[in-house]
Parts: C-alpha cells; sequence; structure tokens
C-alpha cells in the first residue's frame, strides 16, 4: 500500500483542494478502504457553493463525498465478517450511540449519527478511508463497484418508497426527474408500483425517466398553474395516484402533489428547499391526505443490493460522466453545470473500470 492519500477537501464556500492526507488506522470495529467509486451528490455541491445546508455549517476543512464503494485493505481486530480483498458498498450514516431512534430502527434520526461529509464529519472521496465495518455491505460477484456507489443514491428512493407505502399495483407521481426523481422511479417500479407518471422543467431528464420504466411524463412550463399540472396528472394516468414522491424541494411542486394525489393518499417529502413554504393544507385536510418527511435512510443497503444483484433495478444508465481522482474539481463543476445526471468520480488510480 503506498502513502498516496489524496482527498477532496472542502475548505470555504467555493474553496475546494485536493490535499494529500495520512491514510488512517482502523479501530477495532472498523476496516480500511481503498475507495473505488464515489459519486457527487447534490449535496456535495450545495456545501462547495454555499458553505452550509439547513444547520450544517463547513466550520473546517471537510473531506466530501458520501456515494460510496471500496475495497478492505486491512480490518480492526473485532471485524470478523469482512476480510481484505472483499468489495463493499458503504452505507454514510453510522449511529454513535445506542439510543432510542437506534432502538427503534430509526437510526437516521439520532441526533449523534456520524454521517459523511455532513459538518464536521470527513466524507469518503479519497484513496483511503476507514468506516464502520458494521455499515460496509459486500458486494456479489455481479454487481460493480459504480453500481455499489448507488446503493446510496437509491436507498433515497426505497425509503422514499416505503414511507409512502409503494405496493403492488400503486399509481405513483414523482415530481423531479433529477437523479433522486430517477431512484425514485426505480424503486417504485421494483417495489410494484403498476404505473408512475414523473414531471420535470427538462425534457431530457424526462426521456431518460421513460427509458428507465416511467410510464407517463410531464412536462412543467414555468406559467403553469399547480392545478392544472394535476389535471394533466390525472388525465395521464386515468385516475389520481395513491403515492405523490416530492423530490425537488419546489413550492409550487409540492401544491401539485398535493392537489394530484387521491383522497387518503400518501405524499412523501423528498426534495430540500426552503425552510417555509405556501402549501394547500385545507385541500390535504379536505382529502385526509398523509404527509410524510424523510430523512436520508436506514435499512436500505441489503434490499437495494439485493435488488441489483436480482437485475430487478439498472442504475448504470444513471451514471453520464466519470472522471480520475485528479479531476475533482472538473467533475464538481460538471455536476454544477447539471450537465449529466451522476458524476463518478474514481479513486483507485490503478483501476478506473466501472
Amino acid at each position: 500500500m503506498d502513502k498516496d492519500n489524496l482527498s477532496v477537501v472542502l475548505h470555504s464556500t467555493g474553496d475546494l483542494r485536493l490535499e494529500q492526507r495520512p491514510i488512517p488506522e482502523p479501530g477495532p470495529n472498523e476496516v480500511l478502504l481503498q475507495m473505488h467509486s464515489v459519486g457527487i451528490c447534490g449535496s456535495d455541491v450545495h456545501f462547495w457553493q454555499h458553505g452550509r445546508i439547513g444547520d450544517y455549517v463547513v466550520k473546517n476543512p471537510m473531506v466530501l463525498g458520501h456515494e460510496a464503494s471500496g475495497r478492505v485493505v486491512k480490518v480492526g481486530s473485532e471485524v470478523k465478517h469482512l476480510k481484505p480483498g472483499d468489495r463493499v458498498a458503504i452505507e454514510p450514516g453510522v449511529p454513535r450511540e445506542v439510543d432510542e431512534f437506534f432502538k427503534t430502527g430509526h437510526y437516521n434520526l439520532s441526533p449523534s449519527v456520524f454521517f459523511c461529509a455532513t459538518p464536521p464529519d470527513d466524507g469518503s472521496l479519497c484513496r483511503y478511508y476507514k468506516h464502520s465495518a458494521s455499515f460496509c455491505y459486500k458486494l456479489p460477484d455481479n454487481v460493480t463497484f459504480e453500481e455499489g456507489a448507488l446503493v446510496e443514491p437509491l436507498s433515497v428512493g426505497i425509503h422514499a418508497c416505503r414511507r409512502g407505502g409503494v405496493t403492488l399495483g400503486s399509481t405513483v407521481l414523482i415530481c423531479g426527474a433529477g437523479p433522486i426523481g430517477l431512484v425514485s422511479l426505480l424503486a417504485a417500479k421494483a417495489m410494484g408500483a403498476a404505473q408512475v407518471v414523473i414531471s420535470d422543467l427538462s425534457e431530457k431528464r424526462l426521456e431518460m425517466a421513460k427509458e428507465l420504466g416511467a410510464d407517463f411524463s410531464v412536462t412543467v412550463q414555468r406559467e403553469d398553474s399547480s392545478r392544472d399540472l394535476a389535471k394533466k396528472v390525472e388525465s395521464l394516468l386515468g385516475e389520481q395516484p395513491h403515492v405523490a414522491i416530492e423530490c425537488t424541494g419546489v413550492e409550487a411542486s409540492a401544491q401539485v402533489a398535493i392537489y394530484a394525489t387521491r383522497p387518503a393518499g400518501v405524499i412523501v417529502l423528498v426534495g430540500m428547499g426552503s425552510e417555509t413554504a405556501t402549501v394547500p393544507l385545507l385541500t390535504a385536510t379536505f382529502k385526509e391526505l398523509d404527509i410524510r418527511g424523510i430523512f436520508r435512510y436506514c435499512n436500505t443497503w441489503p434490499v437495494a443490493i439485493a435488488m441489483l444483484a436480482s437485475k430487478k433495478v439498472n442504475v448504470k444508465p444513471l451514471v453520464t460522466h466519470r472522471f480520475p481522482l485528479e479531476q475533482a474539481v472538473q467533475a464538481f463543476e460538471t455536476s454544477r453545470q447539471g450537465l449529466g445526471v451522476k458524476v463518478m468520480l474514481k479513486c483507485d488510480k490503478n483501476d478506473q473500470n466501472p
């Protein structure tokens, strides 16, 4: 193992640097990973451009990246289920304590949870990274490193669909055809949704959504009213959807979700927008809608890996750009400009394959 631990470090708003950092030593319950593939998430770009997301503020230099996979190179003394050479997908959120949220299976909601690339915790966009062994999941031979990295965004879609109660025969509206809208589409279809309609401003993104299995698409015009868009959704489906998954964080999109969803349906809020928004709550009240939030995910990695291994879900088309780690700044700029869907950084200089 060489001493090269090139890392992508955010120092402050707009100040993204490539730096050498020491290779960490794993603790008793940790593993040291040689990173292979790390996707750039919208949150990584947001921290770079704005220095904060809500209450999470970049105050000290922080390694970015949390959509990740790699190969085990060293295991801690207490680790029994992994060995050097194992290929793994990394769940970035690790509970620090056994609190009430951990005990009830909602460890993602623990106030003290460690989460890669969320201040003050460093992420995994580097050559070598150590992580809790319990939150590293072995990849089957037929699942690539890139698919392993995409388990993270796919998990958001799985968690959203679970929160929405998507099941056999469900009709689903997905607002937004960005990466999270697309993985929500994939998850909904895999979980039995009969028909899915997806909306977006971008025709290009909607084309990809159709390729990934969307039954219908709605091209949003900025002058469209929320009520009119809701009527378009109902017209396409022939009924109002059981579930709406809002992935944009845009106020008008949340309004569409409320107007469009059938009485006694469920709306899942995934996209992060303004802290406050104007929405038709009376409509939600009269329709007895359940409005549910999500915060990341929990208990999703095994099912996501099983979906990929069985080929029930194909995330490969989501990767539109690849860059070696040395070109991280260019990769981030590509992602910021929205030139692709998922930009993937390749961290192993001796293996740039998917």
